[in-house]
């Protein structure tokens, strides 16, 4: 029985590719792996924004941007409704509060991975 193999590129196989897209692509996957590992140490979700906040002017201008701004709005975000339910736990609704957001970091984590990963930005390219 012979197995099908999956054509799948390298991640770094861009074409026309350069070298600061490569570099930001690393990067940029870097941050998403920390924000996924916060789930077991939280820690990596404060280093994976700063990682964003030092490299992100690395990536100005390139497709790239797009991710690490849809990366630190994800920590903000995050941050903003985690407290939030930590707040409203005292009342109930807060572990509601808390659930959703944890799943809504892990959309947000997922999908942009995805889109990395395809070469594509985070947000729709609108010209006139």
């Amino acid at each position: 029985m012979s197995r099908q193999r999956l054509n799948i590129p390298r991640f770094d196989d861009l074409p026309g590719a350069t070298d600061t897209e490569r570099t930001g692509r690393q990067i940029a996957l870097a941050v998403y792996a920390l924000q996924a590992a916060s789930f077991v140490v939280g820690i990596t979700f404060l280093v994976a924004v700063i990682v964003n906040y030092v490299k992100r002017e690395a990536v100005a201008g390139t497709w790239l941007a797009s991710h690490f701004r849809w990366q630190i709005r994800t920590f903000w975000y995050g941050l903003l409704w985690g407290v939030l339910g930590v707040i409203l736990s005292f009342v109930v609704i807060g572990y509601a509060v808390i659930f959703i957001n944890m799943v809504w970091i892990i959309y947000r984590i997922v999908r942009g991975a995805l889109r990395l990963a395809d070469g594509r930005p985070m947000y729709a390219e609108t010209g006139a």
